[in-house]
C-alpha cells in the first residue's frame, strides 16, 4: 500500500493563513479530502497522514474529524501546546482518538533558534512516548544543530524530519546543510520525509537533476529503511501538482530493488506512525 505521510487540509481563513502571501494565490483557497481522494486515486497512492498548518487544538479536532469520516485519512500528526504546564493532560486527551499519531508544532517560524531546547518545550516532548505519539520536526537549516541536541536528548522518542529540513535546492547550495543533515541522520530514532522540495526549487523553472543531488545525500544518510514519501499536498501546488511530486520520486528509485521501493513508498510509513 502507497501512503502519502504528509500533506495538509484546511478552509482558507485569509487571517489565521496569513503565512500564504501574495505570491501564493494559488493556496488561498478550501482543500479538503475529496479533491485529495481524486489525486491520490490517479497515483495509486491509498492513504495519506494529514499533518497540522496552524497551531490551535481546533486544527487538531478538524483534522480527527476528517480522519474519522474518510477512511484513507490512516493518520493525523496534530498541535497540542507542548509548553503549557498542562500538556500531559493535552496529549492524553488527543492521544485517546487512535487516529491521532504524533505532534508537531511549526518551529520554522519560531524567532528563537534554540526554541526546541526551551526547557518547558523539551518537557513536553519528554511525554510523547508514554502516549505513543511521534514528533514531526519541521525546520530550517539553521535549526539543524537544535534538533541534533534534541533527538540526543530524546533517544527512545521517534521523530521524523519534515522536507528534508529543507535544503536551499532554488541556490544550489549544501553546506553547511549536507554535513549537519548527516550527522542527524545517524540518530537511530530520526526518519526523514522526501518531501516539500520542488517548493525549495526554482517554483517555475526547477527540474528532476536540480533535486537529485539532495535526494542522494538523504538516501546516503537515512537509507531505505528511514525515508518515507510525502506530497506536501497542496502546498506542492506553488511549484507544481501531485502527481510530480510523484513522479519525481518514481524517476529517482528506478534502480532500487521492489523490497526499497515498498518501503519508501508505504511500509517505513506505516512503522514510523503505526498505520493501520
Amino acid at each position: 500500500m502507497k501512503i502519502d505521510a504528509h500533506q495538509h487540509f484546511w478552509h482558507y481563513d485569509p487571517v489565521r493563513d496569513s503565512w500564504i502571501d501574495s505570491s501564493m494565490s494559488v493556496l488561498m483557497r478550501d482543500f479538503l479530502p475529496l479533491e485529495l481522494k481524486e489525486e491520490m486515486d490517479s497515483n495509486e497512492i491509498r492513504g495519506c497522514v494529514a499533518v497540522q498548518a496552524d497551531q490551535s487544538e481546533e486544527e487538531t479536532n478538524f483534522l480527527l474529524q476528517l480522519a474519522q469520516s474518510n477512511s484513507f485519512i490512516k493518520g493525523v500528526v496534530g498541535w497540542v501546546d507542548l509548553r503549557a504546564e498542562n500538556a500531559e493532560d493535552r496529549i492524553s486527551h488527543f492521544a485517546a482518538n487512535k487516529k491521532l499519531k504524533g505532534l508537531r508544532h511549526i518551529v520554522q517560524a519560531e524567532p528563537d533558534e534554540h526554541f526546541m531546547l526551551q526547557n518547558d518545550f523539551k518537557r513536553g516532548i519528554s511525554f510523547l512516548s508514554k502516549y505513543g505519539l511521534t514528533y514531526d520536526i519541521l525546520i530550517f537549516p539553521k535549526h539543524l544543530g537544535t534538533a541534533l541536541e534534541l533527538v540526543k536528548q530524546f533517544p527512545e522518542q521517534p521523530f521524523v524530519i519534515d522536507h528534508m529540513a529543507k535544503p536551499q535546492i532554488k541556490d544550489q547550495l549544501f553546506s553547511p546543510w549536507k554535513e549537519q543533515f548527516q550527522e542527524l541522520a545517524k540518530a537511530p530514532n530520526v526518519y526523514c520525509k522526501a518531501s516539500g522540495l520542488i517548493t525549495e526549487a526554482n517554483w517555475h523553472h526547477w527540474k528532476i537533476e536540480d533535486i537529485k543531488p539532495y535526494l542522494d545525500i538523504a538516501f546516503e544518510a537515512f537509507g531505505t529503511d528511514r525515508l518515507m514519501f510525502g506530497s506536501d499536498w497542496p502546498v506542492c501546488k506553488l511549484a507544481g501538482n501531485y502527481t510530480s511530486t510523484c513522479t519525481i520520486m518514481e524517476e529517482y528509485l528506478k534502480g532500487f530493488s521492489e523490497g526499497d521501493k515498498a518501503k519508501f513508498w508505504g511500509k517505513n510509513a506505516v512503522n514510523f506512525y503505526n498505520l493501520n
